[in-house]
């Protein structure tokens, strides 16, 4: 994995350019309501994890990916810290309720992975609990499989330079500047603790019912395409065939404006 890590990859200015990108995902996003549709159907169960460092962009990904297609079967699960009342419970506990029913694709913005990363790394739970985490996650994974749910895992590799551009970019730019807190930059400097962390979640939960999936993401477009196409692949959707769609014939009376106590909203000066 440090190969991944040390590989130069190409920059978004020398990546996949803007049109090609907007093209190609113009067309993913049709295969993914040709997919919302035949889970809804079938009543099929999907959970995709994102997982990856700060700045790797799985937002992106999970952005581009259900930016078309319905909230209510694209569920995107992103949890605050845990409360006191679920850190008295057994860890994955607070992640259960979470995971998809019958016709939903559930996305976790990070999940209970954060065990292995985060956690172990800032001192959030021993070494021991995280030891423990990395040695029970197969079997509670191999369960989630085996109740029927399609579960695929996803680590957003990026560079320590693109990081490093990428979060300085956030301290610049006001709109983006709520995505850099304290922790981000408390974990910035722990870059190699968390490449430990990374190998050993892989070396023990890389697994045949759940295998970890790689994408290189320091060109954000090549990656946001990369993964939604392999993900795509990885479920055997069919398309849901549908009868041609019209709209019925209506009555509208003659137009009446709006009452004058009504309250418009102006126009604004540009």
């Amino acid at each position: 994995m440090d190969q991944l890590t040390n590989k130069k990859r190409k920059s978004e200015e020398t990546g996949v350019p803007r049109k090609k990108y907007e093209q190609n995902l113009r067309k993913l996003h049709v295969e993914l309501v040709k997919l919302q549709e035949w889970v809804k159907r079938e009543g099929k169960k999907v959970c995709v994890v994102f997982e990856g460092r700060d700045g790797a962009g799985k937002g992106g990904v999970i952005k581009a990916m259900t930016e078309r297609v319905s909230p209510r079967v694209f569920r995107v699960v992103a949890m605050a810290a845990p409360t006191e009342r679920e850190k008295s419970q057994m860890y994955v506990q607070r992640y259960l309720p979470h995971l998809p029913s019958a016709g939903e694709i559930v996305i976790f913005d990070r999940s209970w992975y954060n065990r292995a990363g985060v956690e172990r790394v800032m001192g959030f739970c021993t070494e021991d609990d995280a030891k423990r985490f990395l040695d029970v996650t197969p079997a509670v994974e191999k369960a989630v499989v085996e109740s029927g749910i399609v579960l695929l895992k996803y680590w957003l590799e990026v560079s320590p330079e693109e990081q490093t551009k990428r979060l300085t970019a956030r301290i610049d730019d006001k709109r983006k500047i709520w995505k850099l807190s304290q922790m981000d930059l408390d974990s910035y400097a722990r870059w190699d603790d968390y490449t430990r962390a990374r190998d050993d979640m892989f070396q023990a939960t890389d697994t045949a019912w759940a295998p970890w999936f790689i994408a290189l993401s320091d060109d954000k477009r090549q990656a946001r395409l990369n993964v939604i196409a392999h993900m795509l692949s990885n479920i055997p959707y069919k398309k849901v065939t549908r009868g041609n769609v019209k709209l019925p014939k209506r009555n509208v009376a003659r137009s009446k404006p709006l009452r004058a106590s009504l309250r418009i909203v102006p126009d604004a000066n540009w």
